[in-house]
């Protein structure tokens, strides 16, 4: 206990606006750093290597898009339970043994083709138990932040863990890709069931301090079916009733997760009707969108913290800019300028999510913590279907031009939702910001 202290009041000193990258070199989140790193690049490895993987072993489109179906299931199907069982639990315990899990259900992707045993219904339920545990494991990530980095520093910890996917993104299909051309794809497997088990063992030194002394309070002489049902009601409760900020949080995400889910679904087919470029020019499209992001993840970390109101606005305005641009893009036909403007398009709303699990980690107490990010989790898969499934048939029907220019629309709507939200909290007084953590109080 006394060596977590002495890593927070390391940390607790630095200044708000010095460099994020100091968090990295502290013993805990530099760890769990470390092992994010290594699993979001095993991410990407695992979505390239997978659908290639199904494509050519069933040589069928529709039986590829059904891994995609199953890896989406998981957090509309089950979140508000899962989000019970994290606020029951400790967070390390549970992350170590998602992570060791998803390396077994990987693993035996390869090995059951290995031994000839490998038949598409087991591949799918591997796809699909993999997906679950998967589910788990971001909520608990970000209910685990708050325990380990103190609040100051919450916005450059968020933006560090965001880069994280932006260099898995970056990395990990440019390395599937290859790795499937000299060793096949099912070896690929093999690698990225790998880095699982070296994301659970950079956990192992990683110090929190939690307790479930208050779960263990309100589910005293509560049968099981009650204290679920109860829990989960709590849960919607806090998000939808009694923290009017959390609500509208959830309304701004939902409205964000329709927009960028529609932007990167849509890019192709604007890459290929729009611009009339062809597959290696689409490459270096999404990697703009990479570097964008990524930039951007890394510009947060240094950012002055600032109170709810000026977030909401500096939110507000990178998300108005990358609305002007995604409707730019709409009459464009120049790859290189769309390049460039995909790019501010990817830096703006990579500034959203490291903001927004900042504001809810600080307005969260710890034992909901589960809960409400399970139910962003539900709401943003929600809304990104609809998002892909509407603007898919807009361009489809209207054209991918003015689809993009809906989809701007979106974006400019949610920049003047979060600019509201702003103005209505610096007339309503400040923040009450619960104790998530040790390191909150």
């Amino acid at each position: 206990m006394s060596d977590v202290l002495a890593d927070s009041k390391e940390i607790g000193s630095t200044p708000s606006r010095a460099r994020g990258w100091e968090l990295v070199k502290t013993r805990d989140f530099g760890f769990l750093f470390a092992g994010q790193t290594i699993s979001q690049v095993g991410d990407s490895l695992n979505k390239v290597a997978l659908l290639w993987f199904v494509y050519e072993m069933t040589g069928s489109a529709l039986k590829m898009t059904v891994v995609g179906l199953l890896q989406t299931l998981p957090p509309l199907l089950l979140g508000p339970l899962i989000g019970v069982y994290l606020d029951r639990v400790r967070k390390k315990p549970v992350m170590i043994g998602v992570d060791l899990l998803r390396t077994l259900m990987v693993l035996l992707i390869p090995l059951f083709y290995a031994m000839g045993a490998l038949t598409l219904d087991r591949l799918y339920f591997l796809v699909f138990a993999t997906a679950i545990f998967s589910t788990v494991f971001g909520p608990a990530l970000t209910s685990a932040v708050p325990l380990i980095v103190p609040k100051e520093r919450l916005i450059a910890a968020n933006a560090l863990l965001q880069t994280t996917t932006n260099v898995g993104l970056l990395v990990g299909p440019a390395v599937s890709g290859l790795g499937i051309a000299l060793i096949g794809a099912q070896n690929v497997l093999y690698a990225d069931a790998a880095t699982f088990f070296i994301s659970a063992l950079c956990l192992f030194p990683i110090r929190m301090h939690e307790t479930l002394d208050h779960w263990r309070t309100v589910s005293k002489g509560r049968g099981l079916a009650e204290g679920i049902t109860s829990d989960v009601l709590a849960g919607f409760r806090f998000v939808f009733v009694e923290q009017k900020t959390v609500l509208l949080l959830m309304l701004t995400a939902t409205l964000y997760s329709v927009g960028i889910s529609a932007f990167i679904f849509l890019l192709p087919v604007f890459a290929k009707e729009v611009l009339g470029v062809g597959p290696i020019q689409l490459g270096w499209l999404w990697s703009a969108l990479g570097v964008g992001m990524l930039l951007a993840s890394l510009s947060l970390t240094s950012i002055t913290q600032g109170d709810v109101s000026w977030r909401l606005r500096f939110m507000s305005g990178a998300l108005a800019i990358g609305g002007l641009a995604v409707a730019a893009l709409g009459f464009l036909e120049a790859p290189v300028v769309a390049a460039a403007l995909i790019a501010v398009i990817g830096g703006s709303t990579a500034m959203f999510t490291p903001l927004v699990w900042t504001m809810l980690q600080e307005l969260t107490p710890a034992h909901l913590l589960g809960r409400v990010f399970t139910s962003f989790a539900t709401g943003g898969m929600a809304s990104s279907m609809a998002g892909m499934a509407g603007f898919g048939w807009a361009a489809d029907t209207i054209g991918p031009a003015a689809s993009l220019g809906g989809i701007s629309l979106i974006l400019l709507m949610t920049a003047a939702t979060a600019w509201l939200f702003s103005f209505y909290k610096s007339h309503t007084g400040s923040l009450v910001v619960s104790t998530p953590g040790s390191f909150a109080s």
